[in-house]
Order: structure tokens, then C-alpha cells, then sequence
């Protein structure tokens, strides 16, 4: 077996050990590594994927049967009457006087056949046969993207719920802050304290906040939604990001270390490689249409009749026959034509793929060194954010500052915290996308990023009621290949 059909059995063990550990039905208290367990089990594009590369082993099997041997059987059993006119009886009476009789003869017949072929030269099955094996290596290191896709896909909708959380709570604080800002202007308006103006500035700033609070209401709902389509599964609540992470440079620290890694382990760009092996492979197939076929015969067959004086005819055959294709009106040379621009068209997309990674690898190295000096900044942003709303704060209460002032440096203050919940959610989905980009996303790296999570501050949301059954996600009862 070759090496990525090898690698392949190893990734489907632990495929089946994380669904073997998955929870049916609704999940409360779900965590990273528990949706990703469900998503491998019940997401659907995974196991059309899957599926699809059953098809392509099997089709490996049928074209490894062309070469061996074929064998046919066949019979007949027939009933035949022949009747002959007098007309169509003549005779010379001279020759034999007397009446004419008419003829009417009823036959029975049967018949057997055996019927034995073996391929001795057949360059074109073979090339089938390789190209079937190149086929396999290809759509092997595709299940490998597909499975990378879905755990990066999981963690993605994961995070984004986080992060909307985040927000929401900001907008909600915000909100809240700003409407007490409101009450505030209005009794100092009653009291004369203040212009009309002032008054409406805060109430304008108030609707912004609502407007902004109801929209990051409406992204979290859609983000859990997002989440059930991986699964099939609603969940209740999911684990939060631990406010202490590990916020450090990946490692190795050499951009191009990471992109050697790329180059030696990411899927896609084995799988494009892969590609030009099976357009070669077909340039083989097209190139060995014109040479010959030889294969070696036997055959059998056996006949008998109720014919008066009736008697079996049998008769057998071995040997060995060849054909040549002498000329096939040019589409033979014109098949080799076309599989050459086929493999130079695989070659491309394998350039194509080969840059591709190396430019996503050089920009998420760089975007998640930056995402760890932009956590700390936007951290200390909070903090600077925090200190301006009190200093201007205190001057709208001596008069210094306007209320204008204290509203924008509210609306700042919240969203340093909003920035600062992005940044975070950057960083982690960054390493993440990273380890995708260079083939190093499995099992493992769920488990690291589980481990960041926590159970306090747990994020849960209250769907609304469905009246359809709960299951209408769920990817249901596997179908079962006809035997």
C-alpha cells in the first residue's frame, strides 16, 4: 500500500475512536473536543467524502479484474418446426412416381459453451491499473484535506460564537453605561444644569448602542446555528477562553522553517502533486492504445438434436490471438495529445497550489506574530480607555468637558474591550489556520486549544423553540452498499 493510502488507515482509527466517543442527541456543557468529536461523526460533507473514496478503491478492484482471468459460460435450449409446402417439393415423376408428400419435421435442440481468457500482454489495462493506484494516492491526501478542513471549520464556528459573546457583552455594558448617561442629562436638564442638546447628544448615543447591542445579539444566535450544521447536534452551552492563554509566537520562530513544513506535510499541495501522477498516468493509458493485445483462449462447446438419426456435435479450442491497431482514424494520437496538455495542466495547478501555500503560510506567520503584540496593546488599550472616561468624567462634573466628550470616551472604552475580545480570537484561530496551511492541524491541536478553555463564564444561548423534530440535522442511519 502506498504512503498516503497507508497514512490514510491511520487517520480513519483515530476517525472512528472520537466518534466511538461522541454524545447522541442534544449536548449541555459541550466543549472543543467534544463538538469536534460530533462534527467527524455527523458532518455530512465528511462522509460524502468518505464515501467517495470507497468509490475510487473500489474502481482500483475492478480494473485489477481486467487482467485476470475471464471466464463465461453459456447454453441455449431451442424448439424449431419446418414445414415444406408441396409446391416447394418438386420432384421428376419419372424418376420417383407417385404421390407428392408434404414435409413437416419438429426439432429440439440444446447447446453449451465454455468459454476461458487470460490477458498475456495488455498495456493498456496495466496503465489503467496505475492510474486506478495513482487515483487512490490522490483522493487519499483529499479525505486528509477534507478531515483538516471540517477541524478548522469546527473551531472557526466555535470561536466565532466566543467572539460574538464577547461583543455582545461589550454592547450590552455599553448600553447600559450610555442609558445611565441618558438619566443623568435629563435631570440635569430639568434642573437647568445643562442645554437641551445635550440631552438629545445622549439620547442619539443611547440608539447607537441599542442598534449595536441587537445586532451582536443576532450574530451570536446565528453563530451557534452555524455550529449545528457541522454537528446535527444543538448545544445548550460551550466552554469559554480562559482569560490567561498562552498569547507567544508559534514555534519554530523562522517563517521559512514553517514554510519547509508546508512544503513536506500540507495535503494540498501533496495532492496537487499528486494530480500530475495521475495525468501521467493517463498520458500512459492514451500512449498504449497503440500497442498490441495478445492473451491466450480456450473454448468449449457442445450441441445435440432429436433429428431422426440425431446426433451431438462438440468441439474445443485453445490458442493464442494478438490484434494490433493499425489505424483508429487518429483519435488514438489525438487521446495522446490531449492527456499531454492534460499533464501540463496538472503541473500548473500544482505551481498554482505550491505558491498558494507558500503565501498563506508567509501572511498567517506574520498576522499571528502581530496578533500577540496586538493582544497586549489592545489590553493596555482597556486600560488607557478606562482612565480617560474617569479623567473626562470628572471634568463634565466641574464643568471642563462636555457631555459629547463623556460619550465618545464611553463608546472608546467599549470598544477597546470589543477589540481586545477580537484580538484573542484572532491569535487562536490564526495558529490554528497555520497548522491547516502546513498539514499539522489533527487531534493533537484540538486538544491543546481544548485545554484553554473553562467551564466558568460558560456561553450558552436560548434558541428559539423548533416545532420540527430536533434530529432534522442529525445525518441519520448510514446507507449500506447493495451486496
Amino acid at each position: 500500500m502506498s504512503r498516503p493510502a497507508l497514512s490514510l488507515c491511520f487517520r480513519l482509527r483515530w476517525i472512528s475512536a472520537l466518534a466511538g466517543l461522541s454524545l447522541a442527541g442534544s449536548v449541555h456543557g459541550a466543549d472543543l473536543w467534544t463538538i469536534a468529536q460530533d462534527a467527524l461523526e455527523n458532518d455530512a460533507d465528511l462522509a460524502s467524502a468518505r464515501a467517495g473514496f470507497q468509490v475510487t478503491e473500489a474502481g482500483r478492484d475492478i480494473q485489477r479484474g481486467t487482467l485476470l482471468p475471464q471466464i463465461s459460460a453459456g447454453g441455449n435450449v431451442s424448439h424449431s418446426r419446418v414445414y415444406s409446402s408441396p409446391g416447394q417439393t418438386q420432384r421428376d415423376p419419372a424418376l420417383a412416381p407417385g404421390p407428392i408428400i408434404e414435409n413437416d419435421d419438429t426439432i429440439n435442440s440444446v447447446g453449451l459453451s465454455l468459454e476461458a481468457e487470460q490477458a498475456l500482454y495488455d498495456p493498456t489495462r496495466r496503465a489503467q491499473l496505475a492510474r486506478a493506484e495513482r487515483e487512490i494516492d490522490r483522493d487519499a491526501l483529499s479525505l486528509a484535506v477534507s478531515e483538516q478542513q471540517l477541524l478548522f471549520a469546527v473551531a472557526d464556528a466555535y470561536f466565532e460564537i466566543l467572539r460574538a459573546h464577547d461583543v455582545l457583552g461589550a454592547r450590552q455594558a455599553q448600553e447600559i453605561a450610555i442609558s445611565r448617561q441618558l438619566e443623568q442629562a435629563r435631570e440635569r436638564f430639568e434642573v437647568g444644569l445643562i442645554a437641551i442638546t445635550d440631552v438629545h447628544e445622549a439620547q442619539a448615543s443611547y440608539d447607537l448602542a441599542r442598534a449595536q447591542r441587537i445586532a451582536a445579539e443576532s450574530a451570536m444566535q446565528v453563530r451557534f446555528e452555524a455550529l449545528e450544521r457541522l454537528t446535527g447536534h444543538r448545544y445548550d452551552s460551550i466552554a469559554a477562553l480562559d482569560d490567561e492563554i498562552p498569547i507567544v509566537p508559534p514555534e519554530p520562530v523562522s517563517r521559512e522553517d514553517w514554510v519547509r513544513l508546508a512544503m513536506d506535510n500540507s495535503p494540498m499541495v501533496r495532492m496537487a502533486e499528486a494530480g500530475i501522477e495521475v495525468a501521467r498516468s493517463t498520458l500512459e493509458v492514451s500512449r498504449a492504445g497503440q500497442r498490441p493485445v495478445v492473451a491466450a483462449f480456450a473454448n468449449y462447446g457442445w450441441s445435440d438434436t432429436d433429428r431422426s438419426g440425431g446426433t451431438y456435435n462438440s468441439e474445443s479450442q485453445v490458442g493464442v490471438r494478438a490484434s494490433v491497431p493499425l489505424y483508429t482514424g487518429g483519435s488514438t494520437q489525438a487521446q495522446v495529445r490531449q492527456s499531454g496538455f492534460a499533464l501540463e495542466v496538472s503541473q500548473y495547478d500544482f505551481e498554482a497550489q505550491r505558491r498558494d501555500t507558500i503565501q498563506q503560510v508567509r501572511s498567517l506567520f506574520t498576522q499571528i506574530n502581530n496578533d500577540v503584540e496586538t493582544v497586549e496593546a489592545r489590553r493596555q488599550a482597556i486600560v488607557s480607555n478606562q482612565s480617560a472616561l474617569e479623567a473626562t468624567r470628572s471634568g463634565y462634573e466641574v464643568g471642563t468637558r462636555n457631555i459629547v466628550d463623556v460619550l465618545n470616551a464611553e463608546q472608546n472604552l467599549f470598544n477597546a474591550v470589543a477589540d481586545h475580545a477580537e484580538a484573542r480570537y484572532d491569535y487562536v484561530l490564526g495558529l490554528l489556520q497555520l497548522q491547516q496551511q502546513t498539514g499539522l492541524l489533527g487531534p493533537e491541536s484540538i486538544r491543546a486549544i481544548n485545554d484553554w478553555l473553562t467551564e466558568e463564564g460558560a456561553v450558552s444561548l436560548e434558541l428559539p423553540d423548533e416545532t420540527s423534530d430536533d434530529a432534522v440535522m442529525n445525518i441519520g442511519e448510514r446507507p449500506v452498499a447493495p451486496s
